[in-house]
C-alpha cells in the first residue's frame, strides 16, 4: 500500500476537490490530508470532502489504522504522523502563526515508506511543505506540485519548485493520472523485472553521465541504475531506455536530475541500534583504552550522505569517552565524505527536522542538538569534530592513518567487482588492529584475510596484519582507474612534437630552434591555468605540494607571485603588452634577476581571452651563493645599490596600487552600507506595515466570525420553526434536487440526511401522485403556483402545494412543496355525502 499526503493551505478546498473528483475509487492507495486550520474551530473538511469523492473519509484518530482507498483528514490543533500503516496525532509545540504541519507529514512519511512515499504540495501560502519534500526525495520517493498557474495562492507550490524537489508539476485534476500512470511505470522495490533495457542503451547513459558528471557508474549494480533510470523514465512517462538516452543527450538539467537521483541513500541517526550500543559499551572503550589522550582518534564516514551517520559516530565517541574514560577529552577527527555536493551542503549545516525524535532519544536531542522551532540543530562541539568532503571513493585518493571507517550501506550499490577493490583500499588506509562498521547486509566476503569478525552479525569487522603492500602494483589494483575518462582535466605538459610531425628538414630544424633558443612563456586561462607551456620553465615555475594544480599563481617561484598577480589584474584592464624587469627569482641554485612580458589575445580566436607570459633571464644580473672575494664585492656595490634602488621604486609603486584598490573597495563597501542602512529602514518599515494590515486581518476575521455565528443561529431558528409547525415542506434547487426538507416530510416522502442532493425522482413516496416531477418541473418553468388533493397508499389525503423558491435578491433558485394533512376534512366531506340530512 502506497500512502499519498497531501498538504495544502489558502485556496486549498478548491485544488482539493478537483483532485478527488479525478481521483479513481480502487487506486490501492491512502490518501492523508493535512490543511492549516483553525486550532480553536470544529473542522467541516472530512464533510466537504466527502462531497468530491466516493471514498470514505474520515478525520484522524490516534492510532487509526491506515487502509487503502481511503482519505484521512488531519483534526484541530495537532500535528498528523505516520509510523508505520498507522496515524498518530501530536500536540503542536509550536505557538499558532509557526506551525508547519505539512513539514511533519512529509519527514514522517519518508521515514515510514521510504521510496514508497508520495507527497502532494497544492495551493497555499508560506512555504510549508518544502523540507518535507526534501525529505521525500533523499528516500526516492516521489514529490508532486500544483502547477502556480492553476494555484489560487502559488506561494507552497513555487517554494517547492524552487528548491528543485518537484518531480511533476501539473493543475490538481491531471495530479491523480499522473501519480497512477508513475506507480505504473516503476516496479516495486525488491521485485525481479523479467526484461531490462538492451545493455548498448545502459551504455550510452554511463557515458552520457561520466562526460557531463565526471563521475562514473559503470561498476554499480545494473539493478539499482535500472530502477533509478526507470523512475525518471516514469516521470517524462517513457518507456523505453533508448528514447531516454536521447533526452538525456538533449537535456542538461536532465542528466543533473538523473545524477542526483543515483545518489539518493537511505539513513538516519543510530541506524541498526544494537550496533551502536555494543560499540559504544564494548568496541569504543577497548580502542580509547590503547590510544595516548594526546593522540587524535580519526575515522572516515564513506557516503556520508545528509550526515546522520558522522554525527552518529561523533556522538558514539563523546558517550564511550564519558563513560569509560571521563577525565579526558575528546580528541577526535572525523572525515565524512559523499559524491553528492547536495548531501554535503545539508550535512554541514547540520539541521534535521523533528522527525529524528524517532530515532534519536531524549537525553541525546537534549545533551547533542538545539532545539529550534521547527527543527534540531546539531551543538558546535560536535560539529567541529566532523570535517566534510566532496569525495568520490572510486576516483578520489583515500584518507589514510585511520582508527575506523564507517561504509554502511553503500557496497550493496557496488558490483563485486568494485566491492573487491574497495576492501583492500580500506585495509591499507587502516591502523593495523583497527575497525571497519559495514552495513546489515553487506559483508567482507572473501576478503577475509583482511578483516576479521568482531561481531558478524553486527557487520563490525577488524583490520588483518596482512601485509598487501608486499604487491608493487596494490594500490594500482585497489585504488582502480574506474573511469576510462580522467577525472581531473587533461594536465597541461611541455608539448612534445610526435614523431610523424618531424618528417622533415625544415621541421626538424624549426623545432630544435624552438626548443633551444626561444624564452620560455607559458599561456594562460581566464582563471590564471596554465593551459600551455613553451620551453623550459622550470627556473621560475615549480609544482606546488599536493593535489596537483597549474594555476600560475600556486608555481611561480618567490619573488615572482606577487608582481605576476599585480601585472595580471593590469593587463586584464589594457591592451598594450606589460614588461617587469629586474624580477628576482628564488632557485635553489641562488638568487636570478629576471624580466617579464605579460600580453593579453583579443584574436586569433583560438587564443581568445588567454594571456601569455614570458621568462627572459635578465644577462649580467645573477647572483650566486657562492662567496665572492672582498674586492668583488665592493665593485659589486654601485650595481647592487642601482638595483636596490629599483626594487624600492617598484615597491613604491606596488604600494601606491594597493592604497588606490584599497581606497576604492573602501569606497565601494561604504556605498553598500548606505544601500543597507536604506534597505533596512524600508524592511522596518515593511514590518510594520505587515503588522498594521495583520491587526486588520484580525479586525476583519473577528466580523467574519461573529457574522458567521448570526447565520449559524438564524439557521437554528429557521430549523425548529421548520419541525414546529404541523405542515410537510420539501425545498428542491433548479435541478429539483433535494436541498432542505422538515421531519414532518420525511414521514411522506422516504428522506433521510444523506439524500441531500438527489433528484427527486430517485426517492420513494407514500403519495399516489406521479405527476408530481412534471407538475414541480412546470411551476419552474412558468412560475404558476400548482396545488392539488393528492391521496397515499395508507388512505391519508393532503393538499400537496408547489410554488416558487424566491430568494432575497428576487431570482427563482428551485421551488417549494408544501404538504397538508387534509385527512379529517376529507373524512368529514364523505360522511356528509352519505348523510344530507344529518
Amino acid at each position: 500500500m502506497r500512502i499519498v499526503g497531501i498538504g495544502a493551505s489558502a485556496g486549498g478546498l478548491a485544488s482539493l476537490e478537483e483532485f478527488f473528483r479525478n481521483t479513481p475509487l480502487d487506486t490501492g492507495m491512502a490518501f492523508l490530508v493535512v490543511q492549516h486550520l483553525d486550532p480553536t474551530q470544529k473542522a467541516l473538511l472530512p464533510e466537504l470532502l466527502q462531497r468530491y469523492t466516493k471514498m470514505p473519509v474520515r478525520e484522524a484518530q490516534q492510532n487509526m489504522p491506515i487502509e487503502p482507498d481511503s482519505v484521512y483528514v488531519i483534526p484541530p490543533n495537532r500535528e498528523l504522523r505516520v509510523v508505520g500503516t498507522t496515524l498518530k496525532l501530536d500536540q503542536p509545540a509550536e505557538p499558532r502563526g509557526l506551525r508547519l504541519p505539512v513539514n511533519v507529514l512529509f519527514s514522517s512519511l519518508a521515514s515510514a515508506q521510504n521510496e514508497l512515499a508520495i507527497a502532494v504540495v497544492l495551493s497555499g501560502m508560506g512555504s510549508d511543505g518544502t523540507h518535507g519534500l526534501q525529505a521525500i526525495q533523499a528516500t526516492g520517493g516521489l514529490s508532486v506540485v500544483e502547477s502556480p498557474e492553476s494555484a489560487q495562492f502559488d506561494a507552497m507550490p513555487r517554494s517547492a519548485i524552487n528548491s528543485g524537489c518537484a518531480d511533476i508539476v501539473a493543475p490538481a485534476a491531471e495530479l491523480p493520472a499522473r501519480i497512477t500512470d508513475f506507480i505504473r511505470r516503476v516496479p516495486e522495490p525488491g521485485r525481479n523485472q523479467s526484461s531490462r533495457a538492451p545493455l548498448p542503451a545502459l551504455n550510452r547513459i554511463m557515458d552520457l553521465l561520466r562526460q557531463q558528471t565526471k563521475h562514473d557508474f559503470s561498476l554499480y549494480k545494473p539493478t539499482t541504475l535500472n530502477r533509478r533510470i526507470e523512475r525518471r523514465m516514469a516521470i517524462h512517462g517513457i518507456s523505453d531506455q533508448v528514447a531516454y538516452g536521447h533526452l538525456l543527450a538533449n537535456n542538461h538539467a536532465e542528466v543533473q536530475l538523473l545524477f542526483r537521483e543515483l545518489l539518493i541513500g537511505v539513513t538516519q541517526f543510530f541506524r541498526d541500534p544494537e550496533t551502536w550500543e555494543y560499540l559504544i559499551d564494548k568496541v569504543l572503550p577497548e580502542m580509547l583504552s590503547t590510544q595516548s589522550p594526546t593522540e587524535t582518534l580519526r575515522a572516515w564516514v564513506v557516503g556520508c550522505s545528509t550526515g546522520e551517520e558522522a554525527y552518529s559516530l561523533a556522538i558514539a565517541f563523546a558517550e564511550a569517552l564519558e563513560k569509560h574514560h571521563p577525565e579526558r577529552e575528546l580528541n577526535l577527527q572525523i572525515f565524512a565524505s559523499d559524491i553528492s555536493p547536495e548531501a554535503i551542503t545539508t550535512a554541514r549545516r547540520g539541521i534535521y527536522p523533528k522527525s529524528i525524535q524517532s530515532s534519536v532519544s531524549e537525553a541525546r536531542l537534549a545533551r547533542f542538538f538545539t532545539r529550534q522551532n521547527n527543527h534540531y540543530q546539531i551543538k558546535p562541539f560536535i560539529r567541529d569534530k566532523v570535517l566534510f568532503a566532496h569525495h568520490d571513493v572510486i576516483l578520489d585518493p583515500p584518507f589514510t592513518k585511520l582508527d575506523l571507517i564507517a561504509c554502511r550501506n553503500l557496497l550493496i550499490y557496488f558490483d563485486v567487482a568494485l566491492q573487491q577493490r574497495i576492501l583492500p583500499l580500506f585495509h591499507y588506509s587502516l591502523h593495523p588492529n583497527r575497525l571497519l562498521m559495514l552495513g546489515s547486509s553487506e559483508t567482507v566476503g572473501r576478503l577475509n584475510h583482511l578483516f576479521a569478525p568482531i561481531q558478524a552479525k553486527l557487520r563490525l569487522y577488524q583490520r588483518k596484519d596482512y601485509n598487501s603492500a608486499r604487491h608493487s602494483d596494490f594500490l594500482l589494483e585497489s585504488f582502480p582507474p574506474m573511469s576510462t575518462m580522467p577525472k581531473e582535466p587533461n594536465v597541461p605538459s611541455n608539448q612534445v612534437t610526435p614523431p610523424e610531425a618531424i618528417n622533415s628538414l625544415q621541421t626538424a630544424a624549426d623545432h630544435i630552434l624552438l626548443q633551444v633558443y626561444s624564452p620560455a612563456a607559458v599561456v594562460l586561462n581566464e582563471d590564471a591555468d596554465i593551459v600551455y607551456i613553451s620551453g623550459r620553465t622550470g627556473k621560475y615555475l615549480e609544482p606546488a605540494a599536493g593535489k596537483a594544480n597549474w594555476n600560475i599563481h600556486a608555481m611561480a617561484r618567490d619573488g615572482l607571485r606577487e608582481p605576476l598577480f599585480n601585472g595580471l589584474k593590469q593587463v586584464a584592464q589594457q591592451s598594450e603588452t606589460i614588461e617587469l624587469t629586474g624580477l628576482s627569482v628564488q632557485t635553489d641554485s641562488g638568487t636570478h634577476a629576471v624580466d617579464l612580458s605579460i600580453q593579453s589575445f583579443i584574436e586569433p580566436e583560438p587564443l581568445k581571452g588567454m594571456t601569455m607570459v614570458v621568462f627572459r633571464d635578465a644577462p649580467g644580473r645573477t647572483v650566486h651563493r657562492r662567496k665572492k672575494p672582498a674586492q668583488a664585492i665592493e665593485s659589486d656595490y654601485p650595481a647592487q645599490i642601482r638595483q636596490y634602488q629599483q626594487e624600492i621604486e617598484r615597491l613604491r609603486e606596488q604600494a601606491r596600487l594597493s592604497r588606490e584598490e584599497l581606497q576604492a573597495s573602501n569606497e565601494e563597501l561604504q556605498s553598500t552600507n548606505e544601500e543597507l542602512q536604506s534597505a533596512n529602514e524600508e524592511l522596518t518599515t515593511s514590518k510594520e506595515e505587515m503588522q498594521s494590515m495583520n491587526e486588520e486581518l484580525q479586525t476583519i476575521n473577528t466580523e467574519l466570525q461573529t457574522k458567521l455565528d448570526d447565520l449559524a443561529l438564524a439557521q437554528s431558528d429557521m430549523q425548529n420553526v421548520l419541525n414546529s409547525i404541523e405542515i410537510a415542506v420539501l425545498f428542491l434547487d433548479q435541478e429539483l434536487n433535494v436541498r432542505r426538507y422538515t421531519e414532518r416530510a420525511s414521514t411522506i416522502i422516504s428522506l433521510r440526511e444523506s439524500d441531500i442532493g438527489r433528484p427527486l425522482s430517485d426517492l420513494t413516496t407514500t403519495l399516489l401522485y406521479p405527476e408530481l416531477q412534471q407538475d414541480a418541473q412546470q411551476t419552474l418553468n412558468t412560475l404558476a403556483v400548482a396545488e392539488k388533493q393528492i391521496r397515499t397508499t395508507d388512505s391519508r389525503w393532503f393538499s400537496v402545494r408547489i410554488i416558487p423558491y424566491r430568494r432575497l435578491d428576487n431570482v427563482i433558485d428551485g421551488v417549494v412543496i408544501t404538504l397538508v394533512d387534509i385527512t379529517d376534512t376529507k373524512n368529514l366531506e364523505s360522511w356528509l355525502r352519505q348523510h344530507p340530512k344529518s
